[in-house]
């Protein structure tokens, strides 16, 4: 309780006034001091049936008591924090999975990367609203989607995810490393966590990793998936993979570079469980963290404990109603008033005399009833957003379409795209853009939805008529005479292409192209 203090000390002096009207009343209504200056002290108390004052409670005491607690709730006692209410209040948290060989083993059930992927589903589904991103990494590093709020996409991709989408094997933590902290770089909130999901690590890399815990602006979580005892490596078509003597290929828990990682780069390490107890510890430590910086750079704000008191001035106003009280009708009076008042005309219940719009909506909108928190809510971006997740796309393009800011214009894109307006999409991602350079999300979706668009017939790319329609034709004229550098532009040029051309083609080879073509890129 050192860190109790008044956010607005000057409603305590109501305290003193209730104390001097309590005085002033009894001053008032004294028996004793009205005949004193008519009766002779010595007659007087002989005369009065009650001579000597009684100190029972009267309601002027209880007036005086409620006026008191009243000031007290009202000046804002408070002694710990918590972040800011509709705000960017949970933690932006970047999943970099283990795509190595070793990932295949089968000592847990069904494999280790198929648990992993699982676990990923499960955190999705535990951080729900909170913007997620993820990266695959095994001998380089490779960015599958960025954060985003909106995890449908992240369902469409990640069971595709397997080790032989790799271009190169190996164990390249700290090129996902690198990546995460780009895009952890362009988040609004300051800081944010990167959870690793492997069986092992690059001891060689550690260096790497200590001195990114030592600054103290994002932390580095690792989730290990595996067993000490090990089991065989599962080949892509099910079956066991053996050796050159027909032996069963094991792979075990690198237990020893995870514990050197643990003890010397300080990062949290936790193991999976059959249950969310190790997800729920991954948002603990992501949400703790997030506070910790938040208070650290005085984003987090003082709660308010005062509404506590409103139990006891409810207790003291009930005495009101006592047989023979002046006041006994105060209280029905006020709820009288309170539910004939023009201004609750909106009023669904008794909830609308203790939560705003706004907080209904969240309450529906935390429980998943996105049609009900849109009825409720106010603010044109949590009512667009409602209305977006209750797919009901063309009223939350209304609400999103008065929202004049980075923000409000990448909402009025992804509404076009759901509605199939692709041009617009393209626009309003423009002018996010425009408002905000450096905004990922939106150059991610524009370069989605500018490859859904209808090409011109001189700029689509020729393909043999006999190509199944489940294969996609690359042209590798390029390989052929001088050498081409591939610049980040021609990067984004070239998975922009392989998207339009992939429209019919699985998730697995539209990533198994991609990470091609960066991993082409990285050895130029």
């Amino acid at each position: 309780m050192s860190s109790l203090h008044f956010l607005r000390p000057w409603w305590l002096l109501l305290i003193p006034a209730a104390l001097a009207i309590a005085w002033l009343w009894r001053r008032r209504f004294d028996a004793l001091a009205q005949w004193r200056q008519l009766i002779d002290a010595r007659l007087l108390p002989h005369l009065l049936l009650h001579p000597k004052p009684r100190f029972g409670l009267r309601p002027v005491d209880s007036v005086a008591l409620a006026l008191a607690l009243g000031g007290i709730a009202i000046a804002g006692p408070t002694w710990e924090r918590e972040p800011p209410p509709f705000g960017q209040d949970l933690a932006p948290l970047v999943i970099a999975l283990d795509l190595a060989d070793s990932m295949n083993a089968i000592d847990v059930q069904p494999s280790r990367l198929e648990r992993a992927k699982q676990k990923i589903h499960d955190l999705l589904e535990l951080r729900a609203g909170s913007r997620t991103g993820l990266i695959a990494y095994s001998g380089m590093a490779h960015l599958v989607l960025p954060p985003a709020e909106d995890t449908a996409v992240m369902d469409l991709y990640l069971p595709a995810l397997q080790s032989e989408l790799m271009p190169k094997q190996g164990r390249n933590a700290a090129a996902a490393l690198d990546i995460a902290v780009s895009l952890l770089a362009k988040e609004q909130v300051a800081t944010g966590t990167v959870l690793f999901i492997t069986d092992g690590f690059d001891t060689a890399q550690i260096e790497r990793f200590r001195a990114f815990m030592d600054d103290d602006t994002h932390q580095v979580l690792v989730l290990t998936v595996g067993t000490l005892e090990g089991g065989p490596l599962r080949s892509a078509n099910g079956s066991i993979r053996t050796d050159a003597d027909g032996r069963p290929m094991l792979a075990s828990l690198d237990q020893a570079a995870l514990e050197q990682l643990a003890s010397t780069a300080d990062v949290p390490i936790a193991s999976s469980t059959l249950d969310s107890s190790d997800l729920e510890w991954v948002q603990r430590r992501a949400q703790h963290h997030l506070q910790i910086v938040q208070e650290r750079n005085g984003v987090m704000r003082w709660k308010e404990s005062g509404y506590y008191l409103c139990f006891p001035i409810a207790l003291f106003a009930a005495l009101w109603f006592r047989r023979g009280w002046v006041v006994r009708w105060a209280a029905a009076t006020i709820l009288i008033c309170a539910t004939l008042s023009p201004t609750s005309s909106y009023a669904d219940g008794i909830i609308d005399w203790f939560a705003t719009p706004d907080q209904q909506g969240r309450w529906y909108f935390e429980r998943g009833d996105y049609r009900a928190a849109a009825l409720h809510f106010q603010e044109p971006r949590w009512k667009g957003i409602a209305l977006y997740r209750a797919a009901d796309y063309a009223n939350a393009l209304m609400e999103f379409s008065r929202l004049d800011s980075a923000d409000g214009f990448f909402l009025q894109g992804n509404a076009h795209a759901r509605l199939k307006k692709y041009d617009a999409a393209v626009k309003s991602y423009d002018n996010a853009l425009q408002a905000r350079p450096e905004f990922p999300a939106a150059k991610h979706n524009r370069d989605l939805v500018a490859a859904l668009m209808p090409q011109p017939e001189d700029e689509q790319t020729e393909q043999t008529p006999d190509l199944p329609p489940d294969q996609v034709q690359f042209d590798d004229k390029g390989k052929k005479g001088k050498d081409k550098v591939l610049t980040p532009e021609m990067i984004r040029k070239q998975t922009a292409d392989l998207w339009m051309k992939n429209l019919q083609v699985s998730p697995a080879d539209f990533l198994r192209q991609k990470f091609r073509i960066e991993a082409e890129a990285g050895d130029q």
